[in-house]
């Protein structure tokens, strides 16, 4: 096997014009695009990573206003069940003295519908005295008479009331 010598530099010359017309052809266009295209996913790239760190930082922003929220509603809440705890026992006092005042109330009334009924009856004793009395003095009487006497009056007196 020889080597022609004439052919291998045919051939490298060849080979060396078809690869610079490839490079300035082919590679250079086809190295071109792939730059291009790798310049944009490293832009998509860059682009998903700055997006995935944005809504992590939203998801975060979320959460913690979420978590403000919950607290706000938990003291609202608590704020309330306060307020009608205070509202019930002012109720409940404002309901104690109302019961209060009207139960001295009522007893005042008693003690002058009392004092009332002490000094008509009184009023009606001294009648009723007087009127024994003067019946007394009409007739010197036994004491069997005096008796019946006293007895009738207080029947009458007694059908009166």
């Amino acid at each position: 096997m020889q080597i022609n010598v004439l052919n291998f530099v045919i051939q490298l010359v060849t080979f060396g014009i078809l690869f610079l017309l490839l490079k300035k052809y082919a590679f250079g266009p086809l190295l071109g695009v792939m730059e291009k295209r790798q310049k944009q996913v490293e832009e998509q790239i860059k682009g998903a990573e700055a997006n995935r760190i944005a809504a992590e930082k939203l998801l975060q922003e979320q959460q913690e206003e979420l978590k403000k929220t919950r607290l706000e509603a938990n003291e609202i809440i608590e704020n309330s069940r306060k307020l009608s705890a205070k509202q019930a026992a002012e109720i409940l006092e404002t309901s104690k003295q109302e019961a209060k005042r009207l139960k001295e109330q009522a007893l005042q009334d008693i003690v002058l519908e009392k004092e009332k009924a002490i000094n008509e009856l009184r009023e009606q004793v001294s009648s009723l005295s007087v009127l024994i009395a003067a019946k007394m003095i009409e007739k010197e009487l036994d004491v069997k008479t005096q008796s019946k006497l006293i007895d009738n009056i207080m029947k009458q007196v007694g059908e009166g009331l």
